[in-house]
C-alpha cells in the first residue's frame, strides 16, 4: 500500500476521535456546563450538522482546487475548529466549535476515498479506500478511550487541544507522504451534481442515512448505559469504548476485501447483521459479560457496512465521484445526528436506557429495506 495512504488514515484517525469521543465526555460537559446528558448529546448532532453542510459546500467551493492542497486546506479546518472547542466559554459556544470542526469531515473523506482509489489497482480500490477508515477504527481503540480517559482527569477542554494537536500532525503527514495531484478540469461541478442526482446514487444515500442511524442511536449514549444498565463505575467507560472500536477495527479490515469481491452482500449482510445485534443487545445488556461481547459484534457489524456504501456511491456516480462521495459521509452523519436524536428522544420520554437499542433496530430495517 501506498504511503500516502498511512497519511489518510492518520487524518481519519484525528476525525475519528474528535467525532467519537463526544459520546464518552457527554457526562462530563453536561455536568461542567450546567445541562442534561440528552441536550449534551446536541453536541453529537451539532458534529453532524457541520459535516452535512460542509460535505457539499466545502467540496463544490474546491471543486477547482488541486486535491493535495485541498486535503489540507480541510485538515487545517478541521484544527482550527477543534481549537475553537477547547476555547468555548460557554454551552452554545462549544455547539458551535462542533459545527466548525464537523465540516471539513465530509469533504475530506470524500475527496480521500476519491485520491486512496487512484493511488492502487482498480481490484483494490475498496481495501484502499478501507486503509483510510481504519484510521477511524483506530480511533475508536486508542484515541477515544485515551481522551475519554484525559478528559475525566483534566477536563474535557484538554482532549480537544489534544486533537488539535493530532490535527497539526496530520497536515505535516499529509504534505510530506501525498503526492500532487491536480483537480479535474474537464467536467467540473456541473458533471459532479448531475451524477450526484442519479437515482441509484441517491438510493445508496438514504440506505446509508437509515441503516447507519441505527449504530449511532445505541452509540451516543453508550457511556451511560455502561454505568446505568451494565453497572460499571466510570472508569469502565474507555474500556467499553474501546471494545467497540476493536469491533469496528475488525468489521473495516474484513470489508475491504469483501466489498472487492461482492459489494451488494457484503452491505446487506452486513446491515442485516446490524440489525440482529442491535435487538440482541436490548437483552444482553443486562448480563455484563454478555453486553461486552454484542458491544464487540455491534462495532464490527456497524462499520462493515461504512466501505461497501461508500464504494457503491462511488461506483454508480462513475467519473464524477468526489461531491457523491462527500454526499455519503453527509448521508452518514445525517444517521449520526438522527440516530443520536432518536436514542436521546426515546430516554428522554423515560422508555429507559435500553429503549435506543430498538430505535436504531428499527431505523437500521427501514435502510434495509
Amino acid at each position: 500500500m501506498p504511503l500516502a495512504l498511512l497519511a489518510l488514515a492518520v487524518s481519519a484517525f484525528g476525525i475519528g476521535t474528535t467525532e467519537f469521543v463526544m459520546m464518552g465526555l457527554l457526562p462530563q460537559v453536561a455536568e461542567d456546563l450546567g445541562t442534561s446528558v440528552p441536550t449534551a448529546g446536541h453536541l453529537v448532532s451539532a458534529y453532524a450538522i457541520g459535516v452535512v453542510v460542509g460535505a457539499p459546500l466545502l467540496t463544490a467551493l474546491g471543486s477547482r482546487v488541486p486535491r493535495k492542497r485541498m486535503l489540507l486546506l480541510l485538515m487545517a479546518l478541521f484544527t482550527v475548529g477543534n481549537l475553537a472547542s477547547a476555547l468555548a466559554p460557554g454551552f452554545g459556544w462549544l455547539l458551535a466549535g462542533r459545527v466548525l470542526a464537523g465540516l471539513p469531515h465530509g469533504a475530506f473523506f470524500g475527496l480521500g476515498a476519491v485520491v486512496a482509489a487512484r493511488l492502487v489497482r482498480e481490484d483494490r480500490r475498496a481495501r484502499a479506500v478501507a486503509t483510510m477508515f481504519l484510521g477511524l477504527t483506530v480511533a475508536n481503540i486508542l484515541g477515544v478511550p485515551a481522551a475519554t480517559l484525559l478528559g475525566q482527569h483534566l477536563g474535557w477542554r484538554a482532549t480537544f487541544l489534544v486533537v488539535a494537536a493530532i490535527g497539526l500532525l496530520a497536515v505535516a503527514a499529509l504534505a510530506r507522504l501525498v503526492p500532487r495531484i491536480p483537480a479535474d478540469r474537464h467536467g467540473g461541478l456541473g458533471r459532479e451534481v448531475r451524477a450526484l442526482g442519479r437515482p441509484q446514487v441517491l438510493l445508496g444515500l438514504l440506505t446509508a442515512v437509515f441503516g447507519f442511524a441505527g449504530v449511532f442511536a445505541v452509540y451516543s449514549y453508550l457511556a451511560s448505559m455502561t454505568t446505568e444498565v451494565m453497572g460499571f463505575g466510570d472508569s469502565t467507560v474507555t474500556l467499553v469504548l474501546a471494545l467497540f472500536g476493536l469491533g469496528m477495527t475488525g468489521g473495516a479490515l474484513a470489508a475491504g476485501p469483501l466489498t472487492d469481491r461482492a459489494l451488494r452482500p457484503t452491505l446487506y449482510g452486513s446491515l442485516a447483521a446490524l440489525v440482529l445485534a442491535l435487538v440482541a443487545f436490548r437483552f444482553t445488556v443486562h448480563v455484563p459479560w454478555l453486553a461486552l461481547v454484542t458491544v464487540v459484534v455491534l462495532g464490527a457489524v456497524g462499520f462493515m457496512t461504512t466501505t461497501p456504501l461508500q464504494m457503491l456511491v462511488m461506483n454508480k456516480a462513475a467519473d464524477a465521484p468526489t461531491l457523491a462521495s462527500a454526499s455519503n459521509h453527509s448521508a452518514f452523519n445525517l444517521a449520526n445526528a438522527g440516530g443520536a436524536w432518536a436514542g436521546g428522544a426515546a430516554v428522554a420520554a423515560g422508555w429507559g436506557w435500553t429503549s435506543p437499542t430498538l430505535v436504531g433496530a428499527g431505523l437500521t430495517v427501514v435502510g434495509l429495506a
